[in-house]
């Protein structure tokens, strides 16, 4: 941090950020909820899907990418409202090509800026986060993710409730989107402006930044962790674009029933990501990875293989919980040197995101040639592999995260 905060500018700062982690959530999962709904209404496959996803898989690249400049040129601060403003227009838009104007066309359109905004804006709230963990002193990045999980629970329940209802997709999406634009105004006021990576913005600093950022990749922890970061950031994005279909169409509970298998997965999500700082400070971050690996694989297991719905719901609720705290603790991790903390949690972001989104796509394409459930077999070998590599997690030496 670049100036000093008082108590009072630091509580409203977490409270500002706390609230961006959760309307991010909340926007993908209400996209999450309604993938049965939209399909339904345009008529396409679970290969078009795996395109559209890929589309916004790439878009989401593309904000990741453009990031560091975005940090750099107008602070994190300005960043992120732009960034709100975009995926939000992106959710109002998908709503538009699915009902007032169907169109498959739209859609991507609404789904690139969806994504665009999302990518972007999940390296800039991280680099918030990592910064506020630092000012505060103890593991605080599982509760922001704690805070996105728990958008997820909010829009998936309302997901739940609007296919329940036979609420359209239009009137569904478009109020998602103004309330994430009013959550955007409102967390604006309240995150200090700072500078990314130096004190200066003249061409000397914006060179070192480039420069700081890109020695990142030149680490070997930064691959390692991204091991770890990627089976768990395949098994959320997994859960979040494919358990509603899965349980709708592969396990025959319809669109409200996967809708509500979606919700219990956040919630267990959520409710670990909640207690997450005290089980890593008082287990460490490698015992506690490698326990929830073995959760979430087990999860993921009975969730395919289960013979009745009230199995898939376990499954599901597992499956949750083993996922929870992967992302945030390579997060934290990526955050031990505050120094590098900016280039090291935006490489970490990049690699996790890549996976998160990128992956389900794939996961689409390839569930046409041997089923949806058979593919999520996948999800489980990568999953147990970063339960493996979660050794790279372990606090750097002489660092804060070295006391835990």
């Amino acid at each position: 941090m670049h100036t000093e905060l008082t108590a009072s500018r630091l509580l409203s700062w977490r409270l500002a950020v706390f609230a961006i982690f959760t309307a991010s959530g909340l926007s993908i999962a209400t996209w999450a909820s309604r993938v049965p709904s939209i399909k339904a209404e345009l008529e396409i496959d679970n290969s078009v899907i795996g395109l559209l996803l890929l589309g916004m898989g790439v878009a989401s690249i593309l904000g990741l990418s453009v990031s560091s400049v975005l940090a750099a040129r107008l602070g994190t601060r300005l960043g992120m409202l732009l960034m709100m403003l975009t995926l939000a227009a992106g959710v109002a838009i998908v709503g538009i090509g699915t009902e007032v104007l169907p169109a498959l066309p739209l859609v991507l359109v609404g789904l690139v800026l969806f994504g665009f905004g999302n990518g972007a804006l999940d390296v800039l709230m991280n680099v918030d986060g990592a910064a506020i963990e630092v000012a505060v002193g103890k593991t605080i990045l599982p509760l922001f993710h704690a805070f996105f999980s728990f958008g997820t629970v909010i829009g998936a329940g309302i997901g739940a409730a609007a296919a329940g209802a036979k609420l359209g997709v239009f009137p569904h999406l478009v109020a998602i989107a103004v309330a994430i634009v009013v959550i955007a105004v409102i967390a604006f006021r309240y995150v200090p402006h700072r500078s990314f990576g130096a004190e200066e913005d003249s061409t000397a600093g914006w060179r070192e930044r480039l420069t700081t950022a890109l020695s990142a990749w030149r680490e070997p922890r930064t691959y390692v962790l991204g091991i770890v970061m990627l089976g768990m950031a395949f098994a959320e994005g997994g859960a979040n674009d494919w358990m509603a279909l899965a349980v709708s169409e592969d396990h025959g509970g319809g669109a409200a029933i996967g809708a509500v298998a979606l919700t219990v997965f956040s919630v267990a999500m959520t409710v670990v990501r909640v207690f997450g700082g005290p089980l890593v400070d008082r287990f460490g971050r490698v015992a506690t990875l490698r326990v929830l690996a073995a959760t979430a694989t087990v999860g993921i297991l009975l969730f395919i293989l289960a013979p009745n719905l009230p199995l898939v719901f376990v499954g599901a609720a597992l499956w949750g919980i083993g996922a929870s705290l992967g992302f945030p603790l390579g997060m934290s991790a990526a955050a031990d040197d505050p120094e590098k903390a900016a280039a090291r949690v935006s490489a970490a972001a990049t690699i996790g995101y890549v996976a998160f989104l990128c992956g389900p796509p794939i996961l689409g394409v390839i569930s046409d040639h041997i089923g949806l459930l058979n593919t999520l077999f996948i999800i489980a070998a990568l999953v147990a592999a970063s339960g493996f590599a979660s050794g790279s997690a372990k606090p750097l030496p002489g660092t804060r995260g070295s006391a835990h």
